[in-house]
């Protein structure tokens, strides 16, 4: 999937307080890996998630790998309606 950085974030920055951690244990995934997959920089994840970010308009593009993160996240705003 390609999504826009600024949407990616649009939807991280929609997410209520504490999302990182409840998709990161609904996974089985560290929080820090879940916060890079939004783009953050925390060099302590202990895993990789295949997100590629590369510069352009609109903050530039992301490559996702896989959706299971960006899935979690939208079904928790959709939860928020």
């Amino acid at each position: 999937m390609i999504i826009t950085f600024n949407e990616l974030r649009r939807i991280k920055d929609k997410l209520p307080s504490g999302s990182s951690q409840r998709i990161a244990d609904e996974l089985g995934i560290d929080a820090d890996t879940v916060r890079n997959y939004f783009g953050g920089q925390h060099d302590d994840a202990k895993e990789c998630v295949g997100v590629h970010f590369e510069p352009g308009p609109d903050g530039g593009m992301v490559t996702l790998d896989d959706t299971r993160i960006l899935d979690v996240a939208m079904r928790i705003l959709s939860e928020q309606e």
